[in-house]
């Protein structure tokens, strides 16, 4: 992206996170897409005769070169009996593979001041690197090896199984109301195949063996599954590179795994869960949206960027009118056939669940209503292109875009997304949140020892000036 671009789009972001309008000089929407259109003219696409798709995005300027290889495989896949077998998997994946085995893959990329990574979600896995481009055929034998041959011992298995259920330990076991919590959501949808948490079970991951994980990767970790982007400094070989190192992959002859759009029945649902270990009441809401592959995933990407998203949304503009809660935030999730809309909201000592819940019933409704404004409309949509004008500046941030791109946008990784969001219109605002919010929302109260309770159930009661002395002096 040009310079005086990025500065331009640097300048208007600040201005919009501190909640100025749009100031009369800045670039149309179409000028400040230009970066993506011109990007992707220097991007060019291969499909291996295994089936699996590259792009290659040469840049200039650059000495280091970003790989991000997304395999469609996530906890989604798994059977019964087999939840967290995809995360687990993605760590072996750094422990060992036929020509590297042990470390050697991590020391490897350290000893080229690599820096590399991963993440798995319930559709997809990704594995990054970023390292010198003159270490590129290296890093490109290394990944083919791993993810072609990877190497499963019982000492490696039994210490990533250690691993995992440490994290899965310290991030949700250990913490208040995050198991209970996360279990009561995905029962929502228990009999889909996003009905079980990416980390899994205690039970399924310690059970999980060499033999196991083995089928796991014959199964899912295919040629035809995998995504490759490589991004900045390509010397000329990097096409027979890849041809070398993964073309030799043989594709299965049983298809890919098959999913469908969930049938969400949108309704109201509450439940509680009491957690002794809880320091405080809270609230979780969360309503059942849209995939990322909908037809209507645009225009609910925008709904929840003007109802929860941002410095200036609706819930920021309520929380500095009527300052309710001590803590909220919310983390959408965006699966391919099914989306969830989320906000977490502590309240203060005065308020209960019941007026926050009110409060955000309140807040939809309005928004269902009276939709947004034509000025309203391109802020969001502005807002929404500067964050992928800011992924542009980084190597790794942008391999991960591109490998991550829908099928549908094969031919337009960069620009398609884009051109979704500019076509959605303020009856598309309305529409949307009248169909998959209004309904109704999955609310859960969390909730402390019947002491905290009492005591906070004491403090809605007090003057204003009282309850917030104590307040402060409770937490």
């Amino acid at each position: 992206m040009p310079s005086q671009t990025r500065r331009y789009s640097l300048l208007v972001a600040l201005l919009s996170l501190l909640g100025f309008n749009a100031i009369a000089s800045e670039p149309s929407l179409e000028a400040l897409a230009a970066p993506l259109y011109q990007l992707e003219q220097k991007l060019s696409r291969h499909e291996l005769d295994n089936g699996l798709r590259l792009y290659l995005l040469p840049l200039p300027n650059k000495q280091s070169v970003a790989i991000s290889s997304q395999f469609a495989v996530g906890s989604r896949n798994e059977t019964e009996g087999e939840s967290g077998y995809a995360h687990l998997f993605e760590h072996m994946l750094f422990k060992g593979s036929e020509n590297a085995p042990g470390d050697s893959y991590g020391q490897t990329m350290s000893a080229h001041s690599g820096y590399f990574n991963a993440s798995t979600f319930f559709d997809a896995t990704n594995y990054y690197v970023n390292l010198p481009s003159q270490a590129l055929a290296l890093a490109l034998w290394l990944e083919s090896d791993r993810f072609i041959r990877p190497r499963l011992s019982e000492e490696t298995v039994r210490n990533q199984q250690q691993t995992v259920l440490e994290e899965m330990a310290t991030t949700i076991d250990n913490q208040p109301y995050i198991r209970p919590a996360m279990t009561f959501l995905l029962n929502q949808v228990k009999d889909s195949p996003y009905g079980h948490a990416v980390i899994g079970s205690v039970d399924d991951v310690s059970a999980a063996t060499p033999a196991s994980l083995s089928r796991f990767h014959h199964d899912f970790y295919r040629p035809d599954a995998m995504q490759l982007a490589i991004v900045g400094d390509l010397p000329s070989q990097t096409l027979s590179w890849v041809e070398q190192y993964f073309g030799s992959w043989q594709k299965p002859s049983r298809p890919l795994a098959h999913f469908s759009p969930l049938a969400v029945e949108r309704q109201p649902v509450r439940g509680e869960i009491v957690d002794s270990r809880g320091p405080w009441p809270g609230l979780l809401l969360a309503w059942h949206t849209v995939g990322t592959l909908d037809p209507d995933a645009a225009a609910m990407t925008l709904v929840e960027d003007y109802l929860l998203q941002n410095r200036t949304s609706m819930l920021e503009k309520l929380h500095l009118k009527t300052p309710e809660t001590l803590l909220h935030y919310s983390v959408p999730l965006s699966m391919q056939h099914l989306g969830v809309m989320n906000l977490v909201l502590v309240p203060r000592a005065k308020v209960s669940l019941d007026e926050l819940s009110q409060r955000i019933t309140e807040m939809v409704d309005r928004l269902a209503t009276q939709g947004v404004t034509s000025t309203e409309l391109e802020r969001l949509k502005r807002r929404w292109l500067l964050a992928q004008l800011s992924k542009l500046d980084n190597d790794v941030s942008l391999a991960n875009l591109l490998s991550a791109s829908q099928q549908r946008d094969k031919l337009n990784p960069l620009t398609a997304p884009w051109e979704r969001i500019s076509a959605v219109t303020q009856e598309d605002i309305k529409r949307v949140t009248q169909q998959y919010l209004s309904p109704g929302y999955v609310r859960l109260d969390l909730l402390p020892p019947w002491y905290i309770r009492w005591g906070k159930a004491i403090l809605e009661w007090l003057p204003d000036g009282m309850s917030d002395s104590l307040e402060e002096k409770v937490l």
